[in-house]
């Protein structure tokens, strides 16, 4: 964890930085714009690692709301940078194209920072918003059809849920679980497969929200396999709790089906 939050806060004083170059000193924006601008960099940038130390030192529903501010900032920060990222190639064509000539003052570099900025921050602000709207709206099922050469016409038809990076943990709780296993069960699956970082906190804080997964009911079973976020919130604990709530978790394993002789 020490190392996570260090790599962390390093890639955040690097990218925060640069949002600050970019959107705040380059424009040149009138007082008190650029004080109020690093501040709220500032304290944005700090609400990231420290809303991971939160997360573990207090009870999920306290550290919810500081997560909730860190991952939508996280969040954020992506569009930013993708979006500004683009620019560079524009300051250096307008560079390029106006050096050395009476078009290269002060005031255009002014206005192109502060044109840049504009946009960047409306198209983060839209693409943040729905973003948040489609995470946050009901789970919806995605039909995906597998072509696979010389399958045995027992498999044909064979169905699998896949569930993946759930995510259970301060800002994911028991009523999107129960909402997803009702979704799943209503397909009427084969086999349903769990892919891994499904947790994000320990059994103790976790298991009532991860409890209705027991209900996940497919003709062979449901299966498990480890994400990174495992390990970050205690695999092997995790793997206990799973297995006792009637998931099969694969560990550097494999099982075979047999489905209609197939």
């Amino acid at each position: 964890m020490a190392l996570f939050l260090g790599v962390v806060s390093l890639l955040a004083i690097g990218l925060h930085s640069y949002l600050y170059l970019r959107l705040v000193k380059a424009p040149g924006w009138p007082a008190p714009w650029p004080t109020i601008g690093a501040f709220a960099l500032v304290t944005l940038a700090l609400s990231v690692p420290l809303s991971f130390v939160t997360s573990s030192l207090v009870p999920r529903a306290a550290a919810a709301p500081f997560m909730w501010v860190a991952m939508i900032w996280l969040g954020a920060v992506f569009f930013l940078t993708v979006l500004l990222l683009p620019s560079e190639l524009v300051r250096l064509g307008d560079w390029l194209t106006t050096r050395g000539s009476e078009l290269a003052s002060p005031e255009r570099r002014m206005f192109l920072s502060r044109s840049v900025a504009g946009v960047v921050s409306v198209g983060a602000l839209g693409l943040g918003g729905l973003s948040l709207v489609g995470g946050l709206r009901e789970v919806a099922v995605k039909r995906v059809s597998v072509p696979i050469a010389n399958l045995p016409d027992g498999l044909r038809g064979f169905t699998i849920v896949q569930l993946t990076d759930i995510h259970v943990g301060p800002t994911i709780g028991n009523g999107f679980v129960e909402e997803l296993v009702e979704k799943t069960n209503a397909l009427e699956p084969d086999l349903i497969a769990i892919t891994g970082d499904l947790v994000d906190g320990s059994i103790e804080e976790l298991a009532a929200h991860v409890a209705p997964l027991a209900r996940l009911r497919a003709r062979h079973g449901v299966f498990f396999v480890t994400g990174n976020h495992e390990y970050y919130s205690g695999a092997d604990a995790w793997i206990d709790h799973l297995e006792a709530l009637g998931i099969r978790v694969l560990s550097n394993e494999q099982e075979t089906i047999e489905h209609d002789g197939a």
